[in-house]
């Protein structure tokens, strides 16, 4: 059962004590914060770890150096991978309206990053100063113009094609034909795939790509070697996986998870 959170910006009575909060927390892995709900927008963070960002609406996976927004009164739990550092900020409904009541993983910026921890240090935004009301307005700036980052898994509301999801996020690594899924869902393969187009805007095979992708990003973070995490999310070689990595984010899966201390080092050496 979701539990709803209360305002950390508003008194008993619903009126505004701050534009922005924030809240600071270390997490092990494996750690999960359970489902719940916040009454703000809130915007997570990590300089460290992973986080996994679960809704009914699908899965969002958010790698170091990133951030997820998730909109007002959402229902979701986080699942930890590696050592987390969360650093999230709370928003007055009204103060960005950017992102059109969705969950979105983004890229972070140097400024929007420094920003973040800068606030994180302050606690509250009440905009009582003049420098507090340019801090608030530059971070909402920022998050306008932010770069969306393709790691998020929707998934459909059929319910079976949820059967297929379910029976794949429990072994992404799972071979068997979606002819041969479809067995089990009361459904033929033809349904399930115009279900999947339909509710989700992704082919399966798309989506079971993307489900492959997640999880491997899931496996490293939590100190898997490439090869380890490639077989075990159920690409041929880690070669295979690397490829898709490449095609999809750009860079190498080492890279992409580097942390902000490993980017420093990197850039200095």
């Amino acid at each position: 059962m979701s539990h709803k959170c209360q305002s950390v910006l508003c008194d008993a009575n619903g009126r505004p004590r701050a534009e922005i909060a924030s809240v600071s927390a270390d997490f092990d892995d494996g750690q999960v914060i359970p489902e719940h709900s916040h009454p703000e927008d809130q915007l997570l963070f990590a300089s460290e770890g992973v986080m996994t960002l679960s809704t009914k609406q699908g899965v969002w996976v958010v790698p170091p150096l990133r951030a997820v927004w998730i909109p007002a009164n959402t229902p979701h739990s986080v699942a930890m991978s590696g050592q987390v550092s969360m650093r999230t900020l709370y928003f007055l409904p009204k103060l960005c309206r950017a992102f059109r009541g969705k969950c979105l993983v983004m890229n972070v910026s140097s400024l929007l990053r420094e920003l973040i921890l800068y606030a994180c240090k302050l606690k509250k935004l009440q905009k009582r100063t003049a420098g507090e009301r340019r801090i608030v307005g530059i971070i909402v700036e920022q998050l306008k113009s932010v770069e969306s980052v393709p790691l998020q898994l929707p998934h459909p509301s059929d319910s079976r094609a949820m059967r297929v999801v379910r029976t794949l996020l429990a072994d992404p690594a799972d071979h068997r034909t979606l002819e041969k899924l479809c067995a089990d869902c009361g459904a033929s393969k033809r349904t399930i795939q115009r279900v999947f187009l339909e509710e989700t805007g992704m082919h399966f095979g798309q989506w079971r790509q993307q489900l492959r992708l997640l999880h491997a990003l899931q496996l490293l973070a939590s100190g898997e070697k490439v090869t380890a995490a490639a077989l075990e999310a159920g690409y041929n070689s880690p070669s295979a996986f690397i490829a898709m990595f490449r095609k999809q984010l750009g860079t190498t899966p080492k890279r992409y998870l580097e942390s902000e201390d490993g980017r420093n080092r990197r850039l200095a050496s």
